[in-house]
């Protein structure tokens, strides 16, 4: 059976599409299979034929996406700069490049891009790391070049973009590697001591053991340690004294001072041949705070890998003119003065004002606005916008780092680590629990020495084993990371235990409105006119790009549309041509009014001042109005409701207009003094920055212009759907629609911060009976070491056991 006859060509709604499985409309429906929604799959299809890679088809886990195929050259990614900062050359000749990209998100995709070599020539392989859409791409440059395999991506809608967090990336797996060696040897090691100690604790039972085989167990034990104390133990010994250095004691210091005199009485005790050893216990504890600190340290990088990720979806290429010709250039080679070329549908790579055109430019990704607003000469554009008509002409002024969006990204950096409030609590903690210990341990050996010499040294290293603050240690970072872990399969993205705490408490949460409360896209409200004018309106429509000419597809998908010619459009205005034997005139009201009659005042018939008004004239007469807003989402009200239920102040901030603010903060329940409109980004911020110091401050947003707000809440928070910026900013990213999500995450982030401090807890408590133990001298620095491990695998026990984000938390 051909790809073509499968069931999954028709279904009860109609004709689908062959490569993605979407609804075909009607006007593009063949005589015969295979069928298309657009030429982009089409497109896709003959490339994936072309290549013997029909397989894809079989895959039940398919991309349901129409492929949007930017059909760019990429010729900028074989540039000379761009080669120079993006690419690197292997041992082996081959030259390898890791490219971000946009749209993959499941086994087929995977499957498919790691594909490449097979349809490039000249590709030697292609890795796809798809919980972060980064490929790695390796090829020779005699037989291929890096434009080719990014156009066979980009055809397949996988749009890519240079990984600008590329080097420190290549360090960064350097350094887990390292990490990850240090915690194998020391897990190896650990387990081979064990089977010593296993040994020795046996032949001290009845029968006993000859006196040979147990000095022989004890320096396998000790010679089996050594490694551990000069590698994997050594950044707890580097920590240590560089905490001395700059008095300021911290975790590091009892550790080494539990390691080093543990591990050093244990020698003297192995060539005395008398006394405990303590090898066990050290090399254990070495393992488990190794793994700890490798958790901790992965936690923490979510938040710079996604900034870097944010960084890697602006604008890579920028088409400057020079001398009447047009070329391309990469980005970070503008500077202002220069003359771009901005087309339909390119972003824009600098801040600028246009010098040539007219169009209509989208600013949803800085102000959150929905609706594109008509620039001509002299008006300022920004970069990270979109043009949405025609070409313009747009001379730089700022670039990069300099430009608007290059600033609130930044801005966005400087907040993008924080760390927990509990992580610092513990900080503090082991700081006054260092001296403490310290002295304890002083005092202890003083007392006994009056008391017992021979007892003096072992209670006073009994009482540093047991109270080396391993549990203190691990009971953070292991329970944010099994909360993270748990919110993650509840489609809750949690970026470090900050987010959680702070959202534990309520105080005042921000939220945005387009895309966060609304669904971020025009929809057809209203319709009024004859039901014959919609097959005509949908003939002129069709020509179109804009928001609204989607807004007007998407409302009557099931009409075929009118034959139609002589299409116009006017930027600001509307479009006019002859559609199903009528001359036509769709557009703004003003637009409309301009060209025909209104008889029947259609164009006055409309109330609601927060919906956009669209008049429809036919020969020279109005005879239709249609009205597009923002719909809000379907749990909006039940949402807000709950969070106001939990004791959260709830506000409206957007960049949308401020009728359109104060009507959408009404019908949800925001007092009008809550609600603002026409905020830029830098009003966002300014707001955040104004309501910090009064508790928690939490800002939920989707767009750029969010990103910086996001940024500086004490908890950002990004829904589905949002810019990528916004995402990266975040500290907390909904993975699932709605904002039934975020009434989750609330009350899920109370949990986890409840089992946080009873890890602490317990592991203070712990501390406590150790160090009474230990000084009164009940227990020797054997049981201490079978102690110490105890109250980690409590604190793990707790943390792997605490409900916090399950079904119960929704």
């Amino acid at each position: 059976m051909s790809v073509a006859d499968t069931p999954r060509a028709v279904s009860a709604e109609g004709v689908l599409c062959t490569h993605c499985g979407l609804p075909v409309p009607a006007a593009l429906v063949a005589p015969e299979p295979p069928q298309f929604c657009c030429s982009g799959c089409q497109m896709a299809y003959q490339v994936l034929h072309d290549a013997g890679l029909e397989r894809y088809y079989d895959m039940s886990e398919r991309r349901n996406l129409a492929v949007a195929a930017t059909g760019r050259a990429y010729d900028e990614f074989d540039h000379e700069a761009f080669q120079q900062l993006w690419v690197r050359t292997r041992v082996d000749g081959l030259r390898e490049t890791d490219l971000y990209l946009e749209g993959v998100h499941c086994a087929s995709c995977v499957w498919l891009v790691e594909r490449t070599p097979i349809a490039v020539p000249g590709v030697a392989s292609a890795e796809l790391d798809l919980s972060r859409g980064i490929v790695r791409l390796a090829w020779d440059p005699e037989t291929a070049t890096l434009a080719s395999a990014a156009r066979f991506l980009d055809t397949l809608g996988y749009r890519p973009h240079p990984f600008r967090g590329a080097r420190a990336d290549a360090l960064r797996r350097k350094e887990d590697r390292e990490a990850l060696v240090m915690i194998g040897v020391a897990g190896a090691i650990s387990m081979n001591v064990m089977l010593a100690a296993v040994a020795i604790y046996s032949g001290w039972g009845p029968g006993g053991m000859e006196g040979a085989f147990m000095r022989y167990f004890r320096w396998i034990s000790m010679v089996l340690s050594v490694p551990t104390m000069i590698w994997p133990a050594r950044p707890f010994f580097v920590g240590a004294l560089s905490s001395l250095r700059t008095r300021t004691f911290h975790m590091d210091v009892p550790i080494a001072i539990a390691l080093g005199g543990a591990f050093a009485h244990g020698v003297v005790n192995t060539f005395a041949d008398s006394g405990p050893i303590y090898f066990d216990g050290v090399v254990t504890l070495v393992f488990l705070l190794l793994c700890g600190r490798f958790l901790q340290t992965r936690a923490q990088r979510a938040a710079v890998d996604s900034s870097e990720l944010m960084h890697s979806l602006s604008p890579s290429i920028a088409r400057v003119v020079e001398n009447g010709e047009v070329r391309e250039v990469p980005a970070e080679a503008l500077v202002p003065g220069m003359i771009l070329e901005v087309r339909h549908g390119d972003a824009l790579a600098g801040d600028g004002v246009v010098d040539e055109g007219h169009s209509e430019i989208d600013k949803a990704l800085l102000t959150g606005e929905s609706v594109p607003q008509a620039v001509g000469p002299g008006d300022p554009v920004f970069a990270g916008t979109i043009n949405r008509g025609a070409t313009l002409r747009v001379r730089v002024e700022r670039a990069g780092e300099e430009s608007r969006v290059g600033q609130i990204l930044r801005e966005v950096e400087r907040s993008a680590s924080r760390r927990a409030p509990v992580v610092r609590t513990a900080d503090k903690l082991a700081g006054r629990f260092v001296a403490a210990v310290l002295v304890l341990a002083a005092i202890t050996l003083w007392r006994w020495y009056a008391i017992d010499p021979t007892r003096a040294m072992d209670n006073a290293i009994a009482l540093m084993i047991a109270t080396c603050p391993c549990a203190l240690a691990l009971a953070t970072p292991l329970a944010i990371t099994v909360a993270i872990g748990r919110a993650a399969r509840r489609g809750i993205l949690v970026k470090g235990g900050d987010a959680l705490e702070s959202l534990a408490r309520p105080g005042v949460m921000v939220l945005d409105k387009t895309g966060t409360l609304t669904q971020g896209r025009s929809t057809l409200a209203e319709w009024q006119g004859p039901d014959d004018a919609r097959a005509r309106v949908l003939g002129l429509e069709r020509h179109s790009s804009h928001p609204l000419a989607a807004g007007f597809a998407a409302a009557w998908p099931d009409m075929t549309p009118a034959e139609s010619a002589d299409v116009r459009s006017t930027i600001g205005g509307g479009l006019e041509g002859r559609a199903g034997g009528r001359d036509l005139v769709i557009g703004s009201p003003a637009f409309v009014l301009s060209r025909a009659a209104d008889p029947e005042g259609l164009a006055a018939a409309g109330a609601d001042r927060t919906l956009t008004p669209v008049l429809v004239a036919e020969d020279g007469v109005v005879v239709g109005r249609a009205a597009f807003g923002d719909a809000l989402r379907s749990d909006a009200a039940e949402s807000l409701a709950a969070l106001r239920a939990r004791g959260w102040k709830l506000r409206l901030l957007s960049g949308d207009a401020p009728a359109v603010v104060e009507s959408v903060g009404e019908r949800l329940g925001f007092a009008p003094a809550d609600c603002r409109g026409g905020a830029s980004p830098e009003d966002k911020l300014a707001e955040i920055e104004a309501l910090s110091g009064s508790g928690t401050v939490v800002m939920v947003g989707d767009g750029v212009n969010d990103a910086a707000a996001i940024a500086r809440a004490d908890v950002g928070v990004g829904v589905k759907g949002g810019a990528e910026a916004c995402l990266a900013a975040a500290d907390v990213f909904l993975a699932r629609s709605g904002l039934a999500p975020l009434v989750e995450l609330t009350t899920g982030a109370a949990r986890s911060l409840g089992i946080i401090r009873l890890g602490i807890t317990i592991s203070i408590l712990y501390n406590v009976l150790g160090v009474a133990l230990a000084y009164l001298g009940y227990i020797n620095p054997l049981v201490a070491a079978i102690m110490m491990p105890t109250s980690s695998v409590t604190v793990v026990w707790i943390a792997w056991r605490g409900r916090t984000f399950d079904e119960a938390t929704r």
